[in-house]
């Protein structure tokens, strides 16, 4: 979304540009914006607000009513399934010729209702803080690598080894 100052800018940018003789679709396209846009901002009055977030959607014909939802719910947190993903319900459900939803389907519903937590019999995941390693003086801290090196024929690399202290960063 175009901040209210650079709309009314572009606005003044493309009248004046009107005004000089160039066509508006010209001026439009010279500021990346299509003639359209700069309609819209225009009738609506000053242009500094943008009406988008205020829009009112229609509910899409395809989408699952309350009680599609309510039934999805009701089979996640039956006792056959409280502890297995979307991923396996669906299949479930479609062996038994039963089909309510998606699994994507499953998913952003559970998702909704703050339900899409881990399911299933596998350990939750353990944070870890990264390891960080400081070295206050000289030979506490030894870096090492190995790294491969093109040789003088196909086929032929030469081997790096290389030791260094992190806190001098010089090598042994």
């Amino acid at each position: 979304m175009i901040p209210a100052s650079d709309r009314l800018i572009a606005i003044d940018l493309i009248n004046e540009a009107n005004r000089s003789g160039a066509r508006l679709y010209a001026a439009c396209a010279e500021l990346g914006i299509s003639i359209r846009t700069y309609q819209r901002w225009t009738r609506e009055g000053d242009g500094t607000r943008d009406k988008r977030p205020e829009a009112i959607h229609p509910k899409a014909s395809f989408a699952l009513s309350e009680a599609e939802v309510q039934e999805v719910l009701d089979i996640c947190h039956s006792a056959e399934f409280s502890s297995v993903p979307p991923g396996q319900i669906v299949p479930v459900l479609a062996d038994r010729g039963i089909y309510i939803a998606s699994e994507s389907s499953f998913y952003r519903i559970l998702s909704r209702y703050s339900e899409n937590k881990r399911r299933g019999r596998a350990k939750a995941v353990v944070r870890r803080e990264t390891p960080s390693h400081r070295a206050t003086s000289p030979l506490q801290i030894w870096v090492t690598d190995i790294s491969w090196l093109r040789g003088p024929a196909v086929g032929i690399f030469y081997y790096l080894y290389f030791v260094m202290d992190l806190f001098s960063r010089k090598f042994l």
